[in-house]
């Protein structure tokens, strides 16, 4: 176990408390808030390659080691749209085959720090597959919750890093309620959405492109369900911005699938507009989530840069699908969302605009890709 003489720098971001001396729960003892970092995000790069170089950023005991998979360091690539140029940021590309990649290194070697030995997680897909690889990297027996509608290919992922799947009927909500449950009975809960160390690897998206373009973003878009990526992006630009790297925060821009879309909701019309948001089925499943945990941080940070959310239909989320592979993009479903939104609102965006690309489409099953996304260059340009 960690020395005593260490404190994790976390405190519940309800009633305020400090993160406990002992023991790594998931959320606060005394009221069940979720941590959050008690002192904001620091910028400091120093040598080594990819994250490792923001070692000295992350909440971590002292000589600590990083699990790393050589996650991070994703290709930014500029593509010309008739709406104007934007840069893809290639996360789809990390060594999982998805940005949770960032914030799972950061978890998982917090986890061996402590001396923990075995910890489940519930994921749709994505953070299951990276969770189960860092823990085999850094020697943790993993136990993965996944509703039965995840994909096959992202399945057979986890248990092909030796993992154990548990797959559990009905809808997204209740994987999460299965593993709380497990976590009720004393199994560490390594959550990507509760653990608070997962957005200080997050952040390390805003530094990646920061470094890149020589300036922040004057917008940013994402696919947003649990809002993980967007919350440690603007963890990381206001780190950015206090140590005077950045002159300015850009606008954040959330996607969700109008099939289940609770932060669009209410950003748009309020609490109220709750009573319409069902978690029905989407194509994106990845952020098919109807109850985001952190879901008032993540507005908050979306209101605060002048951001907006933007919900998408079905067909939209296939033409994503098409236009992007056709480009050389090959993501999943989830990632496709931000193709309309490009489409309805890059001609007002401020420069340079930055679209996050989640999820390979190697990780898609065949059910996820529509009729039609295979269309060639020719039958496409003639369409």
């Amino acid at each position: 176990m960690i020395s005593m003489e260490w404190s994790w720098p976390f405190r519940c971001s309800s009633c305020g408390r400090d993160y406990p001396s002992h023991g790594l729960p998931y959320r606060c003892p005394t009221c069940s808030g979720p941590f959050e970092l008690a002192d904001g995000l620091r910028y400091a790069p120093g040598p080594g390659r990819r994250l490792e170089r923001y070692l000295e950023s992350f909440p971590l005991p002292p000589d600590s080691h990083l699990y790393t998979l050589g996650e991070g360091g994703t290709p930014l690539v500029a593509e010309e749209l008739k709406q104007g140029r934007v840069y893809f940021k290639c996360e789809h590309l990390n060594p999982t085959g998805s940005f949770k990649d960032r914030g799972m290194v950061v978890l998982v070697s917090a986890l061996k720090a402590a001396g923990v030995e075995q910890a489940v997680e519930d994921s749709s897909g994505n953070a299951g597959a990276s969770f189960a690889a860092y823990a085999a990297r850094a020697g943790i027996s993993a136990r993965v919750f996944v509703p039965d509608h995840a994909s096959g290919p992202k399945r057979a992922q986890i248990e092909a890093y030796g993992a154990e799947l548990v797959r559990i009927l009905g809808p997204r909500s209740e994987t999460t309620q299965a593993t709380l449950r497990a976590a009720e009975n004393g199994s560490v809960y390594a959550s990507h959405t509760y653990q608070p160390h997962i957005a200080t690897g997050m952040a390390t998206i805003a530094f990646e492109i920061a470094e890149a373009l020589g300036r922040a973003p004057g917008a940013m878009i994402f696919p947003v369900g649990q809002g993980t990526l967007l919350l440690g992006a603007y963890m990381g630009f206001k780190a950015l911005l206090k140590a005077g790297v950045i002159e300015s925060m850009p606008l954040l821009i959330g996607v969700q699938a109008q099939a289940c879309a609770p932060l669009w909701a209410v950003h748009v019309g309020g609490s109220a507009r709750l009573d319409w948001v069902q978690e029905r089925e989407t194509l994106a499943e990845g952020i098919r989530i109807v109850q985001p945990l952190r879901g008032d941080s993540v507005l908050r940070a979306v209101e605060e840069t002048g951001g907006a959310f933007v919900a998408v239909e079905e067909a939209e989320i296939e033409r994503g699908l098409r236009e992007l592979a056709q480009r050389g993009f090959l993501v999943e479903p989830t990632s496709a969302v931000i193709w309309p939104a490009l489409e309805k609102l890059r001609s007002d965006l401020p420069e340079p605009v930055v679209a996050v690309l989640t999820g390979s489409g190697f990780k898609a099953g065949p059910l996820s890709w529509p009729a039609g996304v295979g269309r060639s260059t020719r039958e496409r340009l003639a369409s």
